[in-house]
């Protein structure tokens, strides 16, 4: 199960400076990790969680495999994309095919480095793309209303879902609110994504600060920090620059870097915490003297979909799932203990998989 996060971001606000910290990240990690670079703008990325090191420790695990997150650094954003301005129409396709947008901002003041449009005003850029999406967006609801409105003539049950669903984000677009602002109700949650409406994909707000400033924020980034809680979006604050430095190092230069910097982890550590956070998604754990794994879900998947992440006839045969809570398995010293102590549980198909459950699943194949 792949999750795919969009970086964007007008020009020189760092967006580059930061794709390329990652990438060197992800092509360091290649020897221990699963790493793939599919094409020059896409990285693929180990989500960083230091329990999957703890379990594979008191397993004896010969090799640890974390999840992972793919970032596509997406270029062409201008204003007047929407309009196909600059390379705007590949960038609204590329950006369609992500689950999430982390927004580069640019929260530094460097006279060499030039602004688009004059000026350092992270807020403004923000609604500078906001606004070129929710363009994007409502030509899109407009075009596909009109494509449906042969089938509402003669009654067709889905093309009416639809029109409510187009309705919906009609009426927030021409309020000048993004689609994710929509309240959408579950049993409409499939219909609803499949609009690929670009505004109702949750957004990372990314502040790239002075080198200096990394550790606490400016007050551009206090500024993006409150856009981001009003808009119910999450965001980092980060030094591109001091990416860039630390990723070029060995493990241990750079934890000695960071710490001379004021700093406990990389910005780039948290920005992939952030983005698997808010694209609501949980980590279980399969653990045994093979491999240490860890495994990505939606919050609150049942444990046969959970057990078909692994495999498809995980779920199609599931019997039952054999469960230990992290903080059980850690205390207990491993699967023995925690048998011992009581705390390995039995689940059948009703059972919403738990962040850090340490699972073993039984399935007839």
């Amino acid at each position: 199960m792949g999750f795919r996060m969009g970086i964007v971001g007008l020009p020189n606000v760092g967006k580059s400076t930061l794709f390329n910290a990652l990438t060197k990240t992800a092509a360091a990690q290649a020897a221990n990790f699963p790493f793939c670079t599919i094409e020059p703008n896409v990285g693929d990325v180990a989500v960083p969680d230091p329990r999957l090191d703890t379990l594979a420790a008191i397993a004896n695990s010969k090799q640890i495999i974390p999840t992972r997150i793919t970032f596509v650094d997406i270029a062409g954003l201008v204003k007047g994309a929407s309009k196909g301005e600059g390379l705007g129409n590949q960038f609204l396709a590329n950006i369609r095919e992500v689950d999430a947008i982390a927004h580069v901002l640019r929260c530094f003041e460097d006279g060499d480095v030039t602004h688009v449009e004059g000026r350092v005003d992270p807020v403004a850029d923000a609604e500078t793309i906001e606004t070129e999406l929710m363009i994007a967006d409502l030509e899109s609801v407009e075009r596909r209303l009109a494509n449906i409105a042969r089938k509402l003539k003669g009654g067709d049950k889905d093309a009416v879902a639809q029109e409510r669903l187009l309705k919906s984000a009609q009426a927030a677009l021409e309020s000048g609110q993004p689609a994710r602002t929509v309240q959408v109700a579950d049993e409409d949650r499939r219909a609803w994504d499949m609009l690929q409406l670009l505004t109702a994909k949750p957004v990372l707000f990314v502040c790239n600060v002075e080198e200096d400033r990394a550790a606490t924020g400016n007050a551009q980034s206090d500024r993006v920090a409150a856009m981001a809680r009003a808009q119910g979006a999450g965001h980092v604050v980060i030094s591109a620059r001091i990416e860039e430095e630390i990723s070029q190092l060995p493990a241990d230069e750079a934890q000695m870097f960071l710490e001379e910097m004021g700093l406990h982890e990389a910005g780039l550590d948290r920005l992939i915490r952030e983005g698997y956070a808010l694209l609501g998604l949980d980590t279980y754990f399969t653990v045994g003297p093979k491999e240490a794994r860890a495994w990505t879900i939606h919050r609150g998947t049942l444990a046969p979909q959970a057990a078909g992440v692994i495999h498809g006839d995980f779920e199609r045969g599931f019997i039952r799932a054999e469960t230990i809570a992290y903080d059980d398995y850690v205390a207990f010293k491993g699967e023995a203990g925690a048998r011992e102590a009581g705390k390995f549980r039995v689940e059948g198909k009703t059972y919403p998989v738990k962040d850090g459950d340490v699972l073993h699943f039984l399935f007839n194949g």
